[in-house]
């Protein structure tokens, strides 16, 4: 009987050390109440945005991933790594966690230092680093992402992505990003994707911006 207990010992313990080592993505929690964003987005806006989309990202990634090599690695291997299903559901959850975190009830509306001298040296100013972001939001069609990254070579870039794609695929180093995903703005905005993208910019911080540029970027 104790060699029996012994060994049913065993294998419980080794069901559950397998079971802690594979991962499962959690939805991260907003930052901030859902009306702290208001009136630029509004509280309904987010719940649907927050807790129905990015919730539903995450939880089809990890029904996506079981089972699979993708199940040990972490999100941003996922995204560089995966393709179809994988990489949409993964690159959606990376993208929605970077997006929230670039907003604030609070935020700081200008750059400052290192960043808003290189945003000088490449836009002329940052009227015009938001007008040229403005117009590749609004421009681009269908579903998608408008990007501020820094390149390989240093330099600050516009990207825009359809549906899922984002900068991690191209070895960019992000730096802020508007959504243009109709779940993002249709609520408070209907088509008026013009307005959506007008007003996002007085919720986004450029804090945060400003830390991650100075992130090293490999």
């Amino acid at each position: 009987m104790l060699i029996i207990l012994t060994l049913l010992t065993l294998l419980f313990m080794s069901t559950t050390t397998t079971k802690a080592e594979s991962r499962k993505f959690t939805l991260a929690p907003l930052p901030y109440p859902y009306n702290a964003l208001e009136p630029e987005i509004s509280e309904e806006t987010l719940r649907y945005h927050h807790d129905k989309h990015h919730a539903g990202y995450v939880a089809k990634l990890n029904s996506l991933i079981a089972g699979t090599p993708y199940e040990m690695m972490s999100l941003e291997e996922i995204v560089t790594k995966s393709d179809g299903a994988i990489f949409n559901n993964a690159a959606q959850v990376w993208n929605h966690n970077f997006y929230f975190a670039t907003l604030s009830p609070k935020p700081n509306l200008k750059p400052e230092g290192a960043l808003l001298e290189a945003i000088v040296s490449e836009y002329g100013s940052v009227e015009n680093l938001k007008r040229e972001m403005n117009e590749a939001a609004v421009n681009l069609f269908g579903s998608g992402w408008v990007w501020l990254v820094e390149n390989k070579d240093g330099k600050l870039s516009i990207m825009s992505g359809k549906n899922a794609d984002t900068p991690l695929r191209y070895g960019m180093h992000p730096l802020l990003t508007i959504d243009v995903w109709e779940h993002a703005y249709y609520i408070d905005y209907r088509n008026a994707r013009a307005d959506a993208v007008k007003a996002i910019w007085n919720k986004i911080d450029w804090r945060k911006v400003e830390e991650r540029y100075r992130i090293p970027h490999k």
